[in-house]
C-alpha cells in the first residue's frame, strides 16, 4: 500500500513538471513595441557540397561584443548546426532603412572564397523568433519565393563572367499583435542585393561622417526599402582582390493575420509547392499492393493450406489403402515437418545477431515516427528527431540481447558471450566507424558538419553506458526464458533436398522479395532523401506512419507467399531464406539513392563519401529492421501451418 501511494505521488509531480515545461520554440513569445528582437545567423550551406560552414568563416560583419554561440543540444551537433548571434539591430514594430553594419576588404583568399561558396550555390541561414528566413529573389522578370535553404551568398553573371556578392539585405518581418501591445512574431523574409554602395561628395566610408553622424550611402534610401528600381540606378558588387564591401540592410515590419499557432504552415508545406496529393497517391499506391499481396496470402491459406491441412489429417479408408497398394506416399510440404524447424547449418550466431539487432532498429524506429506523427518532434526544435532516434535506440537495447538470446538458446549454441557481444557492437561499432571516418573528413575541410570531441563522448557514453548494458540485461532475460517450442521435432539426419525450379531458387526469390516492399514507399521516399539532402522541411509523419505500417505488411507477407513455395519445393532452409528475402528490400533503397544522387550536382569525392556512406548506414538499418520482419512472418507462418497437422 505504501509503495502504490509513493508511485502515485511520483505520477503527479511528473505531471506537474510536464504541465510547467515548454519546449524552446513551442512557447509564444510576445514582444512589445520597440523591443529588441534577436537575429541569429547559423550554418552556410550547400546542396551540392553537403560541408557546412560556419557562418563568420566568411569575410561578415561581427557583433561588438563578439561572436558568441547559442546553446545547442545533441542533434543540432550531429545536424552540423552553429547558431550564434549578429550584428543586426531589430525594434519590434521600427522600420529602418539603409543601415550600415561596417566595411571590409577583401583579401585575394577572403575573394576566392566568396567566389567558391558562390560557385558551389552557398546559403545563408538566418533565424528570427526560432523561425528561418525565407528568401525573396526578385528580378525583372519574376519573384521568386522560397521558404528553404535560405538565400544565396551571392551570383554569377554568365554574360559578363563575374561573380557578385549579396550586401544588402532588406528584411521583412511580419507579425500578428494577439493582444493589445503583445506582438508575435509570424513571418521572417530576407530579399537580398548586390550594390557597390557609394557616398556623397566622393566620401568613403571613414570620412561619411557629418557632426558625429553616419552619412548614409547615396545608392540606397533612408525613407524606403531597397527594391529592384533602387537596384537599377547602381552599380552592382562584384567579387575581387580589394573590393571594399559595405554591408547594409533595412528592417520593414508587416501586420499579419496569420496566428502564431499556423506560422510553420507556410514553410512546412513550402508554400503549397508539394501537394497533399502527392502523399496521398504514395498511400493509395502502396495499399493497392498490400491489397494485392493480402489476397495472394488469403488464398494460400483459405484454399490452398485449408485443402492440403485436410488432405494431411484426413485417415484413408479400407478401399483407399487397398488401392494404394499400402504405399501412401506424402507430398508437398508436411515432407520436411521433421527437417522444418532444424537450426541453420549456415551462421546461426550471426543470424541471432541480426535479429536482435532488427528488433532495435525496428521498435526504434516505430516508437519515433509515432512519437514525430502525435506531434511530440516538431521543426522548430532543431535536432529534436536526431536526438529521440539516439536515445530511443540505446534504450531498446534490452530488446535486442533478449531476442538475441532466446534465439541463440533455441539453436542451443554453446558461444553465447560471444553472440550478445555482437548484438552490442556490431552494429553500433559499424556505423560509428563509418560516422567518425566522415567526421575526420569534414574537419579536414573545417566544416561546423564536424562533430566537437565533447560530442563523440557524448555519443560513446550513451553507447557503453546505455545501450550495452541494456542488450546484457535483456540477454540475460532471454537466457532465464524457456527456448521456443515448435509443433514438430526435427530428425537426427537432415533429409536431402531436390534441385528446385529457377522461381524458387534462393537468388531468385532474395532479388524479388524486396521489389513489392520497395514500391509501397518509393514515393515516401523521396521526400525524405529530399529533406535530408535538400534541406527541405519534412512534416507529414503521419503519412510516413501509415507508409511504415504497410511497409512491414507487405515485407511479411510476400515472405510467406515465397516461403510457401519454397517448402512445396521440399526446401527447408528458410531461416536465412525469411531475413534475406524482405531484407532485399533494402538494397533497392540504396539503389534509388544513388539515383536521387544526380539531383545533388556535385563533383567532390568529400560529397560523395557522405552522402553514400550515411545512406549506407540507413541502408543497412533498413535492412536488419526488414530482415527481422520476414523472419518472424516465417517464423510464424511455420508454426501455424505445422501445427494443424497430425505427424505420425
Amino acid at each position: 500500500m505504501e509503495g502504490r501511494r509513493t508511485y502515485c505521488i511520483l505520477v503527479c509531480l511528473l505531471f506537474l513538471q510536464v504541465s510547467g515545461f515548454y519546449l524552446p520554440g513551442v512557447a509564444p513569445r510576445e514582444y512589445k513595441v520597440g523591443d529588441k528582437v534577436e537575429l541569429k545567423v547559423n550554418k552556410l550551406t550547400s546542396v551540392h557540397t553537403q560541408i557546412p560552414y560556419d557562418y563568420y568563416s566568411h569575410k561578415f560583419c561581427k557583433p561588438k561584443g563578439g561572436v558568441q554561440q547559442s546553446a545547442e543540444n545533441l542533434g543540432e551537433f550531429l545536424t552540423g548546426d552553429r547558431i550564434e548571434n549578429s550584428p543586426y539591430a531589430l525594434l519590434m514594430r521600427v522600420d529602418e532603412y539603409c543601415k550600415i553594419l561596417c566595411q571590409v576588404k577583401l583579401t585575394a583568399s577572403q575573394a576566392q572564397q566568396f567566389k567558391h561558396s558562390i560557385d558551389e550555390a552557398y546559403h545563408h541561414n538566418w533565424i528570427v523568433d526560432n523561425i528561418p528566413a525565407a528568401s525573396v529573389i526578385d528580378t525583372e522578370q519574376y519573384v521568386t519565393t522560397s521558404y528553404s535553404r535560405g538565400f544565396p551568398v551571392g551570383y554569377y553573371d554568365r554574360v559578363v563572367g563575374k561573380h557578385f556578392l549579396y550586401n544588402h539585405a532588406s528584411i521583412v518581418i511580419e507579425y500578428h499583435e494577439a493582444i493589445e501591445n503583445g506582438n508575435r512574431i509570424v513571418g521572417f523574409y530576407v530579399e537580398p542585393f548586390s550594390i557597390e554602395h557609394k557616398f556623397p561628395q566622393n566620401m568613403d566610408y571613414k570620412s561619411s561622417t557629418i557632426d558625429g553622424k553616419q552619412v548614409a550611402p547615396e545608392t540606397c534610401s533612408t525613407e524606403r526599402a531597397m527594391d529592384l528600381d533602387l537596384v537599377k540606378k547602381a552599380d552592382h558588387l562584384f567579387v575581387q582582390k580589394g573590393a571594399k564591401v559595405l554591408y547594409t540592410y533595412d528592417v520593414v515590419w508587416r501586420s499579419s493575420m496569420i496566428k502564431w499557432a499556423s506560422r510553420w504552415d507556410i514553410y512546412l508545406s513550402m508554400d503549397n509547392a508539394v501537394p497533399k496529393k502527392v502523399h496521398w497517391f504514395s498511400i493509395v499506391n502502396s495499399l493497392m499492393i498490400v491489397v494485392c499481396l493480402t489476397g495472394m496470402v488469403a488464398m494460400i491459406l483459405a484454399r490452398n493450406l485449408r485443402r492440403d491441412i485436410s488432405k494431411y489429417n484426413r485417415v484413408p479408408t479400407e478401399d483407399e489403402e487397398a488401392a494404394s497398394g499400402d504405399t501412401h506416399e506424402e507430398t508437398g510440404w508436411k515432407l520436411v515437418h521433421q527437417d522444418v524447424f532444424r537450426p541453420p547449418a549456415s551462421c546461426p550466431m550471426l543470424l541471432c545477431v541480426f535479429i536482435g539487432s532488427g528488433v532495435q532498429v525496428f521498435v526504434m524506429a516505430l516508437l519515433t515516427i509515432a512519437f514525430a506523427a502525435v506531434g511530440f518532434v516538431s521543426p522548430a526544435n532543431r535536432g529534436s528527431l536526431m536526438v529521440v532516434m539516439l536515445l530511443l535506440y540505446v534504450c531498446m537495447g534490452s530488446f535486442a540481447g533478449y531476442h538475441c538470446a532466446r534465439l541463440y538458446k533455441t539453436f542451443k549454441g554453446q558461444r553465447w558471450q560471444r553472440a550478445i557481444f555482437l548484438t552490442a557492437f556490431l552494429f553500433p561499432a559499424f556505423s560509428f566507424s563509418v560516422f567518425f571516418g566522415l567526421d575526420l573528413s569534414l574537419a579536414s575541410y573545417g566544416s561546423t558538419g564536424a562533430v566537437p570531441i565533447s560530442t563523440l563522448l557524448a555519443l560513446l557514453a550513451l553507447w557503453f553506458g546505455i545501450s550495452v548494458p541494456l542488450v546484457f540485461l535483456g540477454a540475460y532475460l532471454g537466457f532465464r526464458k524457456e527456448p521456443i517450442e515448435f509443433p514438430v521435432k526435427f530428425s537426427n539426419i537432415p533429409r536431402p533436398i531436390p534441385a528446385a525450379s529457377w522461381y524458387v531458387s534462393p537468388p531468385f526469390t532474395v532479388i524479388v522479395g524486396g521489389v513489392l516492399p520497395f514500391g509501397a514507399c518509393f514515393v515516401e521516399l523521396f521526400f525524405i532523401l529530399s529533406s535530408m539532402w535538400m534541406d527541405q522541411f519534412y512534416y507529414v509523419f503521419g503519412f510516413t506512419f501509415l507508409v511504415f505500417l504497410i511497409l512491414c505488411v507487405t515485407c511479411a507477407e510476400i515472405t510467406m507467399v515465397l516461403l510457401y513455395f519454397q517448402l512445396c519445393a521440399e526446401d527447408y532452409r528458410w531461416w536465412w531464406r525469411t531475413f534475406l528475402t524482405s531484407g532485399s528490400t533494402a538494397l533497392y533503397v540504396f539503389l534509388y539513392s544513388a539515383f536521387y544522387f544526380s539531383k545533388l550536382e556535385s563533383n567532390m569525392p568529400v560529397t560523395y563519401a557522405l552522402y553514400f556512406g550515411y545512406n549506407g548506414i540507413i541502408s543497412i538499418g533498413l535492412f536488419l529492421l526488414t530482415g527481422t520482419v520476414g523472419y518472424f512472418s516465417g517464423l510464424w507462418f511455420n508454426i501455424t501451418i505445422f501445427s494443424s497437422i497430425k505427424v505420425d
